[in-house]
């Protein structure tokens, strides 16, 4: 697996097929996934419209790692401040992180146990979302960090946006999906989905 830049260049390159070139974004999204693959990925080509056949509009290729790619800039660009501060930290002698430094990492990965009910949201806006709620403290069981609708405390997933207020963990396998599961994500993967 290369890393998420050189995977956007080649979805970028007009000079691979277009079939090479979804499967640099297949790539770019195992790289950066805040809904989790599956939800990351159907909402990528709901929003993109990536066609069936991918040569009706190429383009659907680059706006989906367009999208990807600068709620990730959102994401890193965070992560390095908190990278920097945790070293200036380190060097006062402050060795431990806080409470909320420590769960920083886990953050982005919201999980949407169904993957067709993710936000709609353009990604940026949500990862925004999510490090405001991040840095302000917000408790995801009372307010939804992707999407601010007010829970009500159970550790169900929003009504609004599908995300599960814990999130998942990073690294977890998903569960394996029902039968009729499994069929609308062999339909989401195949972009028969209806737009």
């Amino acid at each position: 697996m290369t890393s998420f830049p050189a995977a956007a260049r080649r979805v970028r390159d007009d000079a691979l097929t277009p079939r090479a070139r979804l499967l640099a974004l297949r790539e770019c999204a195992l790289h950066f996934a805040p809904y989790g693959f599956r939800a990351t990925w159907h909402h990528l080509v709901v929003n993109a419209r990536i066609p069936q056949q991918l040569e009706d509009d190429l383009g659907s290729l680059r706006r989906a790692v367009d999208e990807l790619e600068e709620a990730r800039a959102v994401w890193r660009e965070r992560a390095v401040a908190l990278q920097e501060r945790r070293r200036r930290e380190k060097a006062t002698g402050r060795r431990v992180p806080r409470r909320a430094d420590r769960a920083f990492g886990d953050a982005i990965h919201l999980h949407c146990p169904d993957f067709e009910q993710h936000p709609t949201d353009r990604l940026v806006t949500v990862v925004r979302r999510v490090v405001a709620a991040h840095d302000s403290g917000a408790d995801p069981l009372v307010t939804c960090v992707a999407c601010g609708w007010a829970l009500r405390g159970e550790n169900r997933c929003c009504p609004a946006c599908g995300v599960l207020p814990r999130g998942g963990e990073r690294g977890h396998r998903p569960p394996r999906l029902s039968i009729g599961a499994a069929e609308r994500w062999n339909r989401t993967w195949r972009r028969e989905t209806a737009r």
